[in-house]
């Protein structure tokens, strides 16, 4: 028996139905506008920074605004800290020195392992693309290890020279020495020496001291391979190149 004050079956289950539909609906309204508030954070967020990618195997460039001056590292895997953690590399290591002296730069480590100076030339203008205030240039070891011609070593670091400053004229830039072992004979051995006093003369630019200076041929301060710098030699090499590095800033 059905009492007036009792709703009827269907009625009630028709209400039932249509309030479902409509806290459905509503909790989809509230996903929608909470996704489109989320979205419009994150593209704010990406205006105010460039993310950096990776291309043809490059080392990723910082591309991170900031007021900073900025010091580019640009060489092989002496540069990049095989074998190391990124913070055991001497790039670090002088980033390290510079914010503890709260000097006004940010260092970018733009080294590649196995890069010769052919290879150098040829992602100098992907790298270049950002702001670079003092650029060191440190390659010409692997030419070296795999015989190449002294005149390609030389007109290809010629060339990256010409380059960084036709992308910058004020542009600071320090071309790190590099050695030869006797192994080599003796002809080579004084041709290839003589290629970055020579560039570092005739491009007006600071030359770095052979920077493995102490550590090549020390077993304590390289890795096994007997070439790369262990982080115990890393500190080393940071501090021979910050002795150069300090009278440019």
């Amino acid at each position: 028996m059905i009492t007036p004050n009792t709703p009827h079956p269907r009625h009630s289950i028709s209400q039932t139905i249509q309030s479902t539909l409509q806290i459905s609906t509503l909790s989809l309204l509230l996903c929608l506008c909470s996704l489109v508030h989320w979205g419009c954070k994150d593209d704010g967020r990406h205006k105010d920074t460039v993310q950096p990618t990776q291309q043809d195997n490059q080392p990723v460039v910082n591309k991170k605004k900031t007021d900073k001056k900025v010091i580019l590292f640009y060489g092989d895997s002496l540069t990049a800290g095989y074998g190391l953690d990124d913070s055991e590399s001497f790039p670090s290591l002088i980033h390290d020195k510079i914010d503890s002296l709260g000097l006004q730069y940010t260092v970018v480590n733009a080294g590649l392992s196995g890069e010769t100076t052919s290879g150098g030339l040829k992602r100098i203008d992907w790298v270049m693309k950002q702001r670079v205030d003092i650029f060191i240039l440190e390659l010409g070891a692997n030419d070296m290890l795999r015989g190449l011609p002294l005149a390609e070593t030389r007109k290809n670091l010629t060339e990256i020279i010409s380059i960084v400053k036709a992308k910058n004229p004020e542009i600071k830039i320090g071309l790190c020495a590099m050695q030869a072992p006797p192994n080599m004979g003796a002809e080579y051995v004084n041709g290839f020496n003589a290629i970055y006093e020579d560039l570092a003369t005739q491009s007006d630019i600071m030359l770095f001291p052979f920077f493995l200076e102490g550590v090549a041929g020390n077993p304590d301060l390289l890795l096994t391979d007997g070439k790369h710098p262990n982080a115990n030699g890393q500190i080393i090499v940071a501090n021979t190149i910050w002795k150069t590095l300090s009278q440019m800033l």
